[in-house]
């Protein structure tokens, strides 16, 4: 590993440099925790979630769960109606190692993320530091998603990457064994402190 050259570093965004919870919007509208996780489990869960990442429409995701759930219709709208809720400010560690990286000048740096591309341009206008990435490959806009191999094949198509000088960091362990079964070195994220001892460890910060 010691003699492998990076030129690429690619980002996910969720939970890497945005903190980003539907707990941060539910705990305001659920009085007790286990009620809310129920929701979370069990109406609008993470697989439906991901729909709307792969494509699907934020109107149509909503009204196919209010009809399954009318009895949650109130919480099921205030998903996508107070999305907005669940952002809670930048990763400011990962920020300033993002920083670091770009201002070196020595790697292209690119963001591979499951997001739906109608939520997507509230982020980009709250996160000026998007605005740093060479290049963003967005699902929702892409109609495909993390772990689906098509996902990381655009991503190395079109910004014309070598998986061989590559980095991927995620802090989804299912998204980090997808790229590595692409040939993408990758880091499990898991915090910016440990990120930074990674990285470092490569010689790439």
């Amino acid at each position: 590993m010691e003699n492998k050259t990076y030129d690429t570093i690619i980002f996910d965004l969720g939970a890497v440099l945005v903190d980003w919870n539907p707990r941060y919007l539910y705990r305001k509208l659920f009085k007790e925790e286990a009620e809310m996780e129920h929701f979370l489990a069990n109406v609008c869960t993470s697989d439906w979630n991901e729909e709307q990442d792969g494509g699907r429409s934020l109107q149509e995701a909503t009204e196919l769960l209010v009809a399954q759930h009318p009895a949650f219709e109130p919480q099921i709208r205030a998903f996508y109606g107070r999305w907005v809720e669940m952002l809670n400010g930048a990763l400011e560690g990962t920020v300033e190692i993002f920083k670091t990286l770009k201002e070196s000048g020595r790697y292209k740096i690119y963001a591979l993320t499951n997001w739906s591309g109608e939520t997507f341009p509230i982020a980009l206008e709250t996160y000026p530091f998007f605005a740093w990435f060479d290049g963003i490959l967005v699902s929702g806009d892409e109609k495909m998603r993390k772990p689906h191999a098509a996902f990381y094949q655009l991503l190395l198509d079109r910004f014309n990457i070598d998986p061989k000088h590559a980095i991927f960091i995620d802090d989804n362990l299912r998204n980090v064994k997808a790229a590595e079964q692409h040939g993408i070195e990758t880091i499990h994220f898991t915090s910016s402190e440990e990120l930074e001892v990674a990285l470092k460890g490569r010689g790439i910060l």
